[in-house]
């Protein structure tokens, strides 16, 4: 047990490296020696938990998306605030604080190398539809208790969704603060608009 915990907590360390060392220098300009220099140990060791780039480029996506699932983190959520708690969801995946989670350009490099490598593509389809799945049991709970009038959760948290990831791609492109911020309140208010609420 102590040996697995060991080795979960080196690859981590050897992960968070390898995303900050990327940050700097782009995915593409980011090598396990680059990685070792920064961590201040001998290459070999890297490779001694992962045999080549590509398997930290498949631990470096698990990474990055594990953090997208910190949306639907709340402590006890009651059955009588489920309007409450939806309402912040929606707040939560239109906010600065989500799309900072991590970094755009870490993230758009890793989804432009699912275009060439089947692996990454899943592990992105995997939590694209994880996190619809978790939207649409909200709504549905939703649905069920009266809080909103929709026709189809499912359908519904789709395209929110991908009301989401439009917005954080084209919002990418903005510098300006103060279009970037109502930008993102428009798109919040028309998901809230699909939602009825």
């Amino acid at each position: 047990m102590g040996r697995n915990s060991l080795k979960d907590e080196r690859q981590k360390e050897i992960i968070q490296k390898y995303y900050l060392v990327a940050k700097k220098e782009g995915i593409e300009n980011t090598s396990i020696a680059k990685i070792a220099l920064e961590m201040d140990i001998n290459p070999s060791l890297i490779i001694h938990y992962f045999k080549n780039k590509e398997e930290l480029n498949y631990a470096l996506v698990d990474f990055i998306l594990e953090k997208y699932l910190i949306i639907y983190k709340r402590q006890n959520v009651e059955e009588d605030d489920l309007k409450g708690y939806l309402v912040e969801l929606i707040d939560k995946l239109f906010s600065k604080k989500w799309n900072a989670l991590f970094n755009d350009s870490i993230f758009y490099s890793c989804y432009a190398i699912g275009f060439r490598d089947n692996i990454i593509k899943g592990k992105f389809k995997r939590l694209h539809d994880s996190l619809r799945k978790h939207l649409s049991d909200v709504l549905m709970k939703c649905k069920i208790a009266g809080v909103i009038q929709i026709d189809s959760p499912e359908a519904t948290a789709d395209l929110i969704y991908v009301l989401v990831d439009g917005a954080y791609y084209y919002l990418s492109l903005i510098s300006e603060r103060g279009e970037y911020e109502n930008k993102l309140k428009s798109y919040k208010e028309y998901a809230f608009g699909l939602l009825k609420i």
